[in-house]
């Protein structure tokens, strides 16, 4: 990845993750976000290992970021991207389709 790609990669991921590592991290530790997201044989689910990992990513100095930190950020910026062009009509507060988003460290209902 060249440095144009890793700083749009840098701008989209801090566009579309905007929840603060305190936030992410009280999100996380919720019944709600264990619970919501595809689990693979009764384990943690894909977003909420993917929340953990943003929350390193967030943490980290953009200096020390390496190549598999800007995959996952793609990751992040394609996962976002596809699910908030699935919104569900009506009030999407206590919504599985938000928790989901919000395990990948965006919250719909935020700014």
């Amino acid at each position: 990845m060249d440095d144009g790609q890793r700083e749009q990669t840098w701008e989209e991921f801090r566009e579309l993750v905007n929840m603060t590592p305190a936030e992410l991290e009280r999100w996380l530790e919720s019944d709600d976000s264990r619970a919501a997201g595809q689990h693979k044989d009764g384990g943690e689910s894909t977003g909420h290992a993917s929340g953990r990992r943003i929350l390193e990513i967030l943490r980290a100095g953009k200096g020390d970021l390496t190549d598999d930190d800007y995959q996952h950020m793609r990751k992040v910026v394609g996962y976002v991207r596809r699910h908030l062009a699935q919104k569900p009509s009506g009030d999407v507060r206590d919504t599985k389709w938000r928790y989901s988003l919000m395990n990948w460290g965006h919250d719909p209902l935020s700014g």
